[in-house]
C-alpha cells in the first residue's frame, strides 16, 4: 500500500471525519456542542484507559526491554523544548515567556494524537510495542518543566520550580494517565481483563466523539491565526515534521519496531493542549494564550491528525528499510 493510499485511508477514518464534522459545524455556526461536563468526562476516560492499557502491557515487559526506549524518551523530552525555545527566540523574535510557553507545548505530548497513531497502525495491521502508552507518561512532564526552567533562568522570575512541578505532577491529566499505568501494572494483563469491556472495547467510539468536540474547539481558534503571525504558523507545521523525523530515527535506534518508531515519532511531533496550558498558565502568566493555544491546537493538531501520522510512518519505514 503506497503513501497516498495510506493518507486517503487516514483522511477517511471515522476519527478524522469526526474532527472535520466539528470544524464544519463551528464554521457554519451549527447547533453542535458537547456539554463541558461530557467533554471533561470523555477526556478523563481516554486518559485513564490509555494508562491502564499501557500499564497492563508494561507488566509483561522486562526492564531490559524498556530501559533504552525510556531513556530515549526522557532525552527527547528534554532536548525538544530547548531547541524550540532557541528557534522561537532567535528566529521568531518572541519574548522569553511566549517562547518558553510555546516550547513547553511542543516539548510535551498530545494524548489524542498519540492514540490516533495507534488506531492508524491498527488499520494497517502494523504491530507496535504495547508499552508505548507508558512512554507517553515519561514524555509529558519533562518538556513542560524544562521550558519553564528556561524561562525562570532567562527572566529570573515567575512561579517557583517546586510550584510548577507540583502543578504538573498533580494535574488531572497526569494523575489519570500515570494512575492508569500504575493500576494496569499492578493488576497485570489478567487483572485488567474484567474491566476491558468498558475501558478497551468502547475506546475508539469515545475517541471519535471527543474529536468532534475538538474540531469545534480548534475551529474557534482559527480567528487567532492573524494574531499569531506567519512565522508561528510555519513553525507549527515545520517543527512537527522535524521532530517527527528525529523521533523516527531515535525510536528506531532505541530498538523500537516499525510501528513503535511510528508512534514514537508521532509522540515527539505532537503538541500538548491539555497538560501544558494548565502548567503554563500558572508558571508563565505573562505568556499570550493566543500564541501557544492557536499553534498547538488549531494548526499542529489537525496537521498531525490528517497528514502528519502517515508522514511519520513513512519516515520510520524509510529508516527501517
Amino acid at each position: 500500500m503506497d503513501s497516498l493510499e495510506l493518507l486517503r485511508l487516514n483522511l477517511t477514518s471515522p476519527m478524522v471525519l469526526g474532527f472535520a464534522l466539528g470544524v464544519f459545524a463551528a464554521l457554519v455556526k451549527g447547533d453542535l456542542k458537547l456539554p463541558d461536563a461530557v467533554h471533561s468526562a470523555i477526556g478523563a476516560y481516554l486518559l485513564f484507559a490509555i494508562g491502564l492499557k499501557g500499564g497492563a502491557e508494561l507488566s509483561k515487559t522486562t526492564i531490559d526491554t524498556i530501559l533504552l526506549p525510556t531513556t530515549a524518551t526522557l532525552l527527547v523530552g528534554t532536548a525538544i523544548p530547548i531547541l524550540c525555545y532557541a528557534v522561537l527566540r532567535r528566529l521568531g523574535k518572541f519574548g522569553i515567556s511566549d517562547a518558553a510557553a510555546i516550547a513547553a507545548h511542543y516539548g510535551s505530548v498530545s494524548i489524542v494524537t498519540f492514540t490516533a497513531a495507534g488506531v492508524y497502525l491498527d488499520a494497517q495491521h502494523t504491530t507496535y510495542e504495547g508499552y508505548m502508552s507508558a512512554l507517553v507518561a515519561f514524555l509529558e512532564v519533562p518538556g513542560i518543566l524544562v521550558a519553564i526552567l528556561i524561562a525562570r533562568v532567562a527572566s529570573k522570575g515567575g512561579a517557583s520550580i517546586r510550584e510548577s512541578l507540583h502543578e504538573v505532577l498533580t494535574g488531572r491529566s497526569n494523575l489519570l494517565l500515570v494512575g492508569g499505568v500504575l493500576i494496569g501494572l499492578l493488576a497485570g494483563a489478567e487483572g485488567v481483563k474484567p474491566v476491558a469491556p468498558f475501558f478497551v472495547d468502547p475506546f475508539r467510539g469515545a475517541l471519535t466523539l471527543f474529536l468532534i468536540d475538538m474540531g469545534l474547539i480548534a475551529a474557534g481558534r482559527l480567528r487567532d491565526l492573524k494574531r499569531v503571525g506567519g512565522f508561528l504558523v510555519g513553525f507549527a507545521i515545520v517543527a512537527p515534521m522535524i521532530n517527527g523525523a528525529l523521533g523516527a530515527a531515535i525510536g528506531t535506534a532505541a530498538g523500537l519496531s516499525l510501528g513503535g518508531a511510528t508512534i514514537f515519532a508521532t509522540m515527539v511531533a505532537s503538541a500538548s493542549y491539555i497538560a501544558a496550558p494548565v502548567a503554563v498558565r500558572i508558571a508563565l502568566p505573562d505568556a499570550n494564550p493566543a500564541f501557544y493555544l492557536t499553534s498547538s491546537l488549531a494548526i499542529t493538531f489537525p496537521f498531525n491528525l490528517t497528514v502528519g501520522i502517515p508522514l511519520y510512518h513513512a519516515f520510520a519505514k524509510w529508516i527501517h528499510s
